[in-house]
């Protein structure tokens, strides 16, 4: 399948230190790592889906270290996939438990999300960078879709994410395909930090009873692939 690319190293690793945990988007599948001994880390479960991952990219933990958010960057973020004819589970999030114990634990995989919305041709569109953002007793992140936008998703329910909000200004161009849009959003207390590739940085409030109990939850600092039990 010449949409899928081969392994020959690891995109990003996230790491969840007190969990003693990381996991690994390595291009053509997803590890999950211990690391207790930090300079001897060990791989205890390695999944692949060549039918539906392109390209493993990132990853992101819950905050109880249960779960693991896997982003697919189908078309390197320059394409525009976010359309009926790619579909809703490929160029999207993979929502995996982690279950079992030790040596034992897996990567089970429980659904897919990508943002609700089609767009236009000449928006490129796919899951990239986001966080947590740190509601008391459930799963719910901020993420950016390039011209998809900002989107904000609960996944306290493995097998049913949905969207609760989302952010975005429309294609750059209805005629051509230009490249731009959100590349990165993250959550730091209190608000949403965009970084638009054409437009710089946005700067958005989440308003909503839903994510309220986030407010409350004030950090010394973020680092996104050092995740920290923070709530």
């Amino acid at each position: 399948n010449p949409t899928v690319s081969a392994t020959s190293g690891c995109h990003d690793i996230t790491v969840y230190p007190s969990k003693d945990l990381a996991a690994g988007a390595c291009m053509g599948d997803g590890i999950l790592f211990d690391i207790a001994d930090r300079e001897n880390p060990r791989v205890i479960n390695r999944v692949e889906d060549d039918a539906h991952f392109a390209f493993w990219h990132s990853a992101t933990f819950n905050n109880d270290g249960t779960k693991v958010v896997f982003t697919d960057e189908l078309g390197g973020g320059g394409r525009a996939t976010c359309n009926p004819t790619i579909g809703q589970e490929r160029g999207a999030d993979g929502i995996y438990d982690i279950t079992g114990r030790g040596d034992n634990r897996k990567l089970e995989f429980r659904s897919y999300f990508k943002i609700p919305r089609v767009n236009a041709d000449t928006e490129n569109c796919v899951a990239h960078n986001g966080s947590l953002i740190p509601v008391l007793g459930r799963d719910i992140m901020v993420q950016a879709w390039y011209q998809g936008g900002v989107s904000v998703w609960d996944f306290t329910d493995s097998r049913r994410p949905r969207e609760i909000g989302y952010w975005e200004r429309g294609p750059l161009s209805t005629t051509e395909a230009l490249t731009g849009g959100s590349w990165s959003a993250y959550y730091y207390n209190g608000y949403v930090y965009s970084n638009d590739i054409q437009k710089g940085l946005d700067v958005l409030d989440v308003i909503d009873p839903r994510v309220l109990t986030a407010k409350f939850v004030h950090l010394r600092d973020l680092n996104v692939q050092t995740q920290q039990h923070n709530w």
